[in-house]
């Protein structure tokens, strides 16, 4: 009996198309801090990178906010624009980093690749894991919701995904590297699907640089955490 070759398997497609995306991920989810909504009202998210722009913030005050890991909130300000703050990378460190990062790449240009990145979940169960977890279970938070088709209506060109949280090394550092921030036409969607049975294919979905005109997206902004009940503070008329 003669053998038979092993039949082949098609290779599964590279990609996913923004119907696609908002099919399966039609509302987006910004955690950031209270005191941080009228500052978002008058000019959008910044990523922390733009942010240090915007307030002229150099130098190596500068360099320690963008190269490293914030272990606390930290406010900057100006004249102009009063008070942001940054938030805290308690999920990450350096020791993490060292085991997870690839393609020779350090934790100082991980973090500065993270900084210039606004993030948002698609999945409201990871915020509200995120809400119970130990560094952040006491304290409240403006969750934005935004309508994914908005965002990527402005922001496609610069709209990257994910398959893991880029900003966490625990409790698992999972290996990470220039595959990590991934635009819709080469993003393996089909690939993570198959592989996690239909959970997490993506885990952020994120934007380089800035989403100024965010509010035009925004569906309604909470304040939540600490165990309290959810207080709406803003629903799109």
């Amino acid at each position: 009996m003669a053998n038979r070759e092993p039949a082949k398997i098609a290779p599964l497609p590279v990609g996913i198309s923004v119907d696609e995306l908002v099919a399966t991920y039609p509302r987006l989810y910004h955690l950031t801090h209270v005191d941080n909504w009228d500052l978002i009202q008058r000019i959008g998210l910044l990523s922390t990178s733009a942010l240090l722009d915007l307030f002229g913030i150099d130098g190596e005050t500068r360099r320690v906010l963008e190269a490293s890991n914030r272990r606390e909130l930290v406010p900057i300000r100006s004249d102009t624009y009063g008070v942001a703050i940054l938030r805290d990378q308690k999920p990450m460190d350096d020791r993490g980093l060292g085991r997870a990062l690839q393609d020779g790449i350090s934790p100082e240009e991980w973090y500065r690749t993270v900084n210039q990145h606004v993030f948002f979940w698609v999945d409201r169960g990871r915020v509200e894991r995120l809400l119970g977890a130990r560094a952040y279970r006491h304290s409240r938070h403006a969750l934005l919701v935004a309508r994914t088709r908005d965002i990527l209506d402005r922001y496609h060109a610069t709209t990257v995904l994910s398959p893991i949280n880029t900003g966490a090394t625990k409790p698992m550092p999972h290996p990470r590297g220039t595959d990590c921030f991934v635009p819709l036409p080469a993003y393996p969607f089909a690939h993570w699907y198959q592989k996690r049975k239909g959970r997490d294919a993506v885990v952020e979905f994120a934007v380089r640089g800035t989403v100024e005109n965010v509010m035009e997206a925004v569906e309604d902004v909470s304040i939540v955490g600490a165990g309290e009940a959810n207080r709406v503070i803003y629903r799109r008329p």
